[in-house]
């Protein structure tokens, strides 16, 4: 059975944040689903559209194996706000399952929900300050503590997919969609 990924997306989410783990874990063979907040459409931060195929409230009890929370700040903030959002996050999390979260997401919303607690992880420079004094703040481009993923921003992007690609299906197939695709250093 293939795995399946939940990606997130409101208006103001990182454009790039959004569309690249998609992209590279849907060549990975992974189940990608968008689910949005508030509107199938949402505009990205940089005004670039971009579309979900349900909304955040439709998905119901659905357990996904990776639950990928993009940046942006205005994005991250609407889902800091979404009751449905936290609720999604914490059965995924005591489920065992992937969260990944990138730019802004790490400080925004996961940190006052307790998942950073005693947990290294990263996020866009100067939001660490945000995390709580249990976590334990890093600053590499990507950051994996169990099945915590966090990355810090738009440049990281890729190596956060692939990272997290690794982590659903194993270092092999990783690298063979990094040289697919021509990443540098695979």
């Amino acid at each position: 059975m293939s795995k399946t990924a939940l990606i997130v997306i409101a208006d103001g989410t990182e454009e790039i944040e959004a569309i690249t783990p998609g992209d590279v874990l849907q060549r990975a063979g992974i189940n990608i689903t968008y689910a949005a907040i508030g509107t199938l459409t949402p505009t990205g931060g940089h005004g670039i559209p971009l579309r979900a195929e349900m909304l955040l409230e439709d998905v119901g009890e659905i357990l996904f194996d990776a639950l990928i929370l993009p940046g942006g700040g205005k994005g991250a903030e609407q889902m800091a706000h979404s009751e449905i959002i936290t609720h999604l996050i914490k059965r995924h999390w005591e489920g065992g399952k992937i969260i990944a979260a990138i730019c802004a997401a790490p400080a925004v919303v996961l940190a006052p929900l307790g998942i950073l607690h005693g947990k290294h992880a990263t996020c866009y420079p100067g939001l660490e300050r945000r995390f709580p004094h249990e976590a334990k703040h890093v600053e590499t481009a990507v950051c994996v503590d169990g099945h915590l993923i966090t990355s810090r921003g738009p440049g990281t992007a890729m190596e956060f997919s692939i990272r997290l690609a690794e982590m659903l299906t194993g270092a092999q197939n990783a690298l063979k969609v990094g040289h697919a695709m021509v990443v540098a250093n695979m």
